[in-house]
């Protein structure tokens, strides 16, 4: 199972300054993938609660602070040469795709082909309404984004007509690193979602649950799978974890050690809110490293 970790983005981390070199030392210690969030407001008084979260602390505190997730990668990518790049996710509603299809491509040649793209459509309906979304569409508004990001990345000339978007047909001369563009992983923990990947994705971004749940979800995709006439086996599997204060590194050892028993392909540790600044952070993911090589 590959091991990544977040890069610098929010809270006390968020340092721009620091980004660099935060991704050349976690590349030498070993990290196989840096991994980057999407947060576009934090609203004084919220529409919802983040998952887990009550009135009284409606999200993480931290998250009033975040650095642009694209800029972060893109800084994360000048300054590496092997780990690979994701999201956890990018909400894809809330962007033009064909400029996010701009983007992503730019990006994936800039890492020469390390992009794994993360896609999910959030949980804040205020966040839609500062953007001029639609929250009650976005489900929609992801397969057609998706339809569009395949197109772009795929054919010579392209064009769409759809309920969401119009583009008129035009050449497409900048082309993906990678052949047929960077996988597309796509998150959520809906049946829908996880129908949404087996049919349409490289596979799910996920996050730690109970192993009963995830063994759930995770046959909903592969039945998708199946039926859409793909390989389920196909399907990969990158699971975050976000370590909470106090959390050692046994501690935090102990749980990828739980997430590889699953079968995930990779675990990412997002350490931003267990500690208050980057290198402790890399500090402490050394450790983690240390251990699950020794165990």
């Amino acid at each position: 199972m590959d091991i990544g970790i977040a890069l610098p983005q929010y809270g006390t981390h968020a340092r721009p300054e620091v980004i660099a070199g935060f991704a050349r030392d976690a590349e030498e210690a070993g990290f196989d993938s840096f991994w980057v969030g999407d947060r576009s407001l934090t609203p004084v008084a919220p529409s919802d609660l983040y998952p887990g979260h009550t009135p009284e602390n409606p999200y993480p505190q931290e998250y009033r602070t975040f650095l642009d997730p694209l800029t972060v990668l893109t800084v994360a990518a000048t300054a590496t040469t092997r780990a690979r790049l994701g999201m956890s996710t990018l909400n894809a509603p809330w962007y033009p795709p064909l400029l996010l299809a701009r983007s992503l491509t730019s990006l994936d040649r800039l890492s020469g082909g390390r992009l794994d793209v993360g896609l999910g459509i959030g949980w804040l309906r205020d966040e839609y309404t500062a953007v001029n979304a639609d929250f009650g569409k976005r489900g929609a508004h992801l397969d057609e984004i998706l339809d569009i990001l395949g197109g772009i990345w795929t054919e010579e000339e392209f064009g769409h007509k759809g309920p969401h978007w119009t583009i008129p047909r035009a050449y497409v001369g900048l082309r993906p690193a990678q052949p047929v563009g960077p996988p597309v992983f796509l998150g959520g923990f809906s049946p829908a979602a996880l129908r949404r990947v087996g049919r349409r994705a490289a596979g799910w971004v996920g996050a730690v649950l109970p192993p009963e749940a995830v063994a759930g979800l995770w046959a909903t995709a592969r039945r998708a799978a199946e039926e859409a006439g793909r390989d389920p086996d196909a399907l990969r599997r990158h699971i975050r974890y976000n370590a909470t204060p106090g959390a050692t590194a046994d501690d935090i050892a102990a749980v990828l050690a739980g997430v590889r028993v699953t079968g995930a392909d990779s675990c990412f540790v997002d350490f931003q809110q267990a500690t208050r600044e980057p290198d402790e952070a890399l500090d402490l993911g050394r450790n983690v490293l240390d251990r699950i090589r020794n165990a």
